[in-house]
């Protein structure tokens, strides 16, 4: 009699075990189906090629930002200052991009993802070597990135980018925009990293357990500095696509991305804890944010409200988080 109480307990564990990882591994895609099939019911015209063009371009963007992220919470960590990055690197970029300056465009593009790379390495070597609190130190990071880009222009926007330039944010390769091509390719690089090298394989272990990752010999302040060099360059790289996407620097490029992308990262099952998460996730998950964004203001939404919402979500998908761990 004990025995089969104790079968029947087992299978009911097991059960909700298998349920639970089915919802953490499924549940954003199921969410993103749901999404897009409202949205299509209320306006049809949501799933018309223009419009999905442009949103996939968009997306882009934010799945730079969010491919990023996904590197640094795998690790434990988190990244304030993505946000902030994009919009100094376009500020930068745009500045060498003028055509009255005359610099080639992959002149501006290095300038740009230059930016990337100090703050990147900035952060790393503060949080890795230094010891300064994830939070603490991409805070820090933030404000001074915000100030240098007003700093350049002194808050005036910069105009008059050269063609070749805003092709990188405007223009198409067939059907696919070009945002589009880059984020195809920087997803291709960063799956192949992750998922079939010895230094994905060393993020998982360093964010699942760092103390003994580094006891197994694993170089844990090496590989936490990388991931905010790469998070700093991908920042970057959106923030000149962006600034070539709305034709001149803007010093509100970026102002707010960083929820989009910890909300993404997040969404898409990847845990804050470290350690656990996908990739593939993190693009649905940044689908779900832009189609919502797009489809609130197809409904005629108040921009507002929109940013009520999108709170709202990064608060249910943190609470999501924390109780697919329990």
């Amino acid at each position: 009699m004990n025995g089969e109480m104790v079968k029947k307990k087992a299978y009911a564990k097991n059960e909700k075990l298998s349920r639970k990882q089915f919802i953490s591994t499924y549940g954003s895609l199921i969410g993103l189906i749901l999404l897009v099939i409202v949205i299509t019911i209320l306006r049809p015209r949501f799933v018309s090629p223009a419009n999905l063009r442009n949103v996939f371009r968009n997306a882009s963007i934010n799945g730079l930002l969010a491919i990023g992220m996904t590197f640094v919470v795998l690790t434990g960590g988190i990244d304030l200052s993505v946000g902030a990055i994009m919009g100094c690197a376009g500020m930068y970029s745009a500045y060498f991009a003028q055509a009255v300056k005359g610099y080639p465009a992959i002149v501006a593009v290095l300038i740009g993802l230059t930016v990337g790379l100090v703050f990147g390495v900035f952060n790393g070597v503060c949080i890795a070597y230094l010891k300064v609190p994830a939070f603490v130190g991409t805070l820090g990071a933030m404000s001074i990135a915000d100030s240098l880009k007003f700093l350049l222009t002194d808050a005036k926007p910069i105009p008059n980018l050269s063609d070749t330039f805003k092709y990188i944010g405007g223009g198409s390769l067939g059907f696919l925009p070009i945002p589009c091509v880059i984020m195809i390719f920087v997803l291709i690089i960063c799956f192949t990293l992750l998922y079939k090298t010895r230094y994905g394989r060393y993020i998982y272990a360093v964010g699942g357990n760092r103390n003994a990752a580094h006891v197994s010999g694993i170089n844990t302040k090496r590989i936490i500095c990388s991931v905010y060099v790469l998070t700093g360059i991908l920042s970057a790289l959106a923030g000149v696509i962006m600034t070539a996407r709305v034709t001149s620097g803007v010093t509100s490029t970026g102002d707010g991305y960083e929820t989009d992308a910890i909300a993404a990262v997040v969404i898409g099952g990847t845990s804050l804890a470290g350690g656990k998460g996908r990739l593939w996730g993190t693009i649905v998950g940044i689908l779900i944010m832009q189609f919502l964004s797009t489809g609130l203001d197809m409904l005629g939404v108040n921009a507002y409200y929109q940013m009520l919402v999108k709170g709202f979500v990064v608060i249910g998908a943190v609470m999501l988080d924390g109780l697919s761990s329990d």
